[in-house]
């Protein structure tokens, strides 16, 4: 009887040993219950890989009210920004993921565009939105693929947000998605699209059970899709600011 017990218990640990596991980081916070504060209080940008560009840590953000296309901030810590310039290059966290939550806060000056990318690959767009109509390239969307040349072109029509939960230029927004990376057979073949399984903007829900079949944006030519990537802050578009950053890996 007790070979029998042993039996499961070995091939357990096999497929644990098999499965792809995310890259560690030293330099980020981590929590009991698995939460990893990428940026925060108190954080750096360790847990990006450099060159870091322009972007500044601060201590508050809000709308420049002299140019109200970019932000403006004050001395101290706890808040990332790229602003000035405004454009510069995208983040990406040294640590790779697979399936994964996040919880991010940030803020747009008007106008302005930025983005999160789950594995540098799939794109929910930050945008400045408020009271504009719904649209994949607005905020909360899930980008349109594109062709660079001869002229950068959308050639779909992406996945829009259920609701425009937005708020207006220059207000914090608190973003919560839940995103499973595709699949591969022993072979590297592909079984699984990725999935956004759920996502909140705000607190209103914009997505859920949503397959993404290509990486976003330009990517989909450029870029083959893996079980596991970083997570991109795109900074290279207009003003945005950082004030929370957190990851937690789930199990497959």
């Amino acid at each position: 009887m007790r070979s029998l017990r042993v039996i499961p218990l070995v091939a357990a640990v096999l497929l644990i040993a098999q499965a792809p596991r995310a890259s560690a980081c030293p330099d980020e916070q981590g929590t009991d219950d698995g939460w990893i504060t990428v940026f925060g209080e108190g954080t750096g940008l360790d847990a990006f890989r450099a060159p870091f560009g322009d972007w500044q840590i601060v201590g508050s953000a809000a709308i420049n009210e002299d140019d109200p296309k970019h932000l403006r901030a004050e001395p101290g810590s706890g808040v990332l920004i790229n602003d000035p310039p405004g454009r510069t290059r995208n983040l990406e966290t040294v640590r790779e993921f697979g399936d994964v939550e996040i919880e991010i806060e940030y803020m747009m000056a008007e106008d302005s565009n930025a983005g999160v990318k789950f594995q540098g690959l799939y794109e929910i767009q930050m945008y400045d939105s408020y009271g504009k109509e719904i649209d994949a390239r607005g905020n909360g969307g899930v980008y349109p693929r594109a062709e660079l040349l001869p002229r950068y072109r959308h050639i779909d029509e992406g996945f829009p947000p259920k609701v425009n939960a937005s708020r207006p230029a220059g207000e914090w927004q608190v973003l919560r998605a839940t995103f499973r990376a595709p699949r591969f057979d022993d072979s590297g073949k592909k079984t699984a699209h990725a999935l956004l399984e759920r996502a909140e903007l705000n607190g209103q829900v914009i997505h859920e059970q949503l397959e993404i079949p290509y990486p976003t944006g330009h990517a989909w030519r450029t870029k083959a899709e893996k079980p596991l990537g970083p997570i991109l802050l795109q900074g290279d578009h207009g003003p945005v600011a950082f004030r929370a950053v957190r990851i937690r890996p789930l199990a497959p």
